[in-house]
């Protein structure tokens, strides 16, 4: 996709968050989600202090890197404090702050080529895959706040990037472990969306859905019908992760049977 596909495709996953978030009153806000200790809130500040950052990752690299050694050193404490800071706003200014983050986020992306080297508190991304993660996270804190409303959200053509980034993580979900990368080929096969050598020994087959709630750590492998062939594709299942750093908590089995 072009980068001005990704960024369109990034406006409407907030779209789709904002519509939610615009039916709740202010107790809801308070919400908790399935994330241990995050209300709706703290989902949602979340997402709009990263998206600044990751604007100032593009218009000022520099002061950014200066940062992302002290945020690796303690990515937990970093991001709980995110989260301390922000608890006190009322819902209608987390709501416009979002729509300000995000609007002024996918603003800046669009006068830069989708080739730029984009810096990160992992790797550095090209500007095509830093705004395929916003997607990503968009979605997956998303999931975390439908989950807790009771909210419904259709699945969307948009999911196809979160799946991708979840298959292209493979390694990462091994060494974020300390686990060793397997040498074995996996074959992910959901629906149309397919990735990997097609004469793998290990496979992951099932909805496209699924997947991506189990590589962004919102379903536990065992609450989707996501099927797992070979010791690679078995393991890797119980630990994927589609995002950088440390491994999360993840979900419980039944906790969404």
């Amino acid at each position: 996709m072009t980068l001005d596909e990704l960024c369109d495709d990034l406006l409407a996953e907030r779209e789709d968050l904002l519509a939610v978030l615009g039916g709740l009153d202010e107790e809801a806000w308070g919400t908790p989600t399935p994330a241990p200790g995050w209300s709706v809130r703290d989902q949602v500040t979340h997402l709009a202090f990263f998206d600044e950052k990751t604007q100032q990752a593009l218009v000022e690299p520099d002061e950014f890197r200066g940062g992302i050694d002290e945020f690796r050193s303690d990515v937990v404490g970093g991001v709980e404090g995110v989260r301390r800071a922000h608890e006190h706003l009322r819902g209608a200014e987390c709501l416009a702050w979002l729509r300000r983050a995000g609007d002024a986020l996918v603003a800046e992306a669009r006068r830069h080529d989708s080739r730029l080297r984009v810096p990160w508190y992992g790797p550095d991304m090209s500007l095509s895959s830093t705004i395929t993660a916003r997607i990503m996270e968009t979605w997956a804190h998303g999931q975390d706040v439908v989950d807790a409303v009771g909210a419904t959200r259709p699945p969307s053509p948009r999911l196809r990037h979160i799946a991708f980034l979840g298959y292209r993580a493979i390694p990462n979900s091994f060494t974020a472990r300390g686990r060793p990368v397997p040498d074995a080929p996996v074959r992910v096969e959901l629906g149309d969306v397919a990735f990997g050598p097609e004469d793998a020994a290990d496979v992951v087959r099932g909805p496209l859905l699924d997947f991506c709630l189990v590589v962004t750590q919102r379903r536990h492998p065992a609450d989707t019908a996501l099927v797992a062939e070979g010791p690679v594709a078995t393991e890797w299942l119980g630990i994927a992760q589609a995002f950088a750093g440390p491994p999360g908590e993840g979900r419980e089995p039944g906790q969404f049977s």
